[in-house]
């Protein structure tokens, strides 16, 4: 939260502070309803600067990575790890993809855009899983 974001500023910067905050979903405790969170996130990532945004790219890149290494391993039960099931977060990576795609690409993120397109390949025909209460 907020405090840990003090730390950072006094023992990093300011720059680096910026580039955390803008990295950042919620503050909230708790947390605010995850679409509703991962909408404001975006909409705030349209107007960070090209620092913060590379950092998102890269932080978002290794997330894909990860969900992309997991499937490969356990199959579909790697949705059951995220708030919004599989359906949400496909659209969280692509909306994010086309977001940084946006702007002017570099490696990162069409490395991102690359690895969200595995990721929709790997899963393309596969059902949905029921719905999960993350109760």
């Amino acid at each position: 939260g907020a405090p840990l974001l003090k730390q950072i500023r006094r023992r990093f910067g300011s720059r680096v502070a910026k580039i955390v905050d803008g990295c950042t979903d919620a503050y909230q405790i708790p947390k605010p309803p995850w679409h509703d969170r991962k909408v404001s996130y975006i909409n705030r990532l349209k107007k960070e600067d090209d620092e913060t945004r590379l950092v998102s790219a890269a932080d978002k890149l290794n997330n894909v990575r990860s969900i992309l290494s997991d499937y490969r391993i356990i199959g579909e039960s790697v949705w059951s790890r995220f708030n919004g099931g599989r359906d949400g977060t496909l659209w969280y990576y692509r909306t994010l993809r086309d977001e940084f795609l946006r702007s002017t690409p570099n490696r990162i993120t069409r490395d991102f855009d690359l690895a969200v397109r595995d990721l929709e390949s790997l899963t393309a025909g596969k059902a949905s899983p029921a719905p999960q209460s993350k109760g």
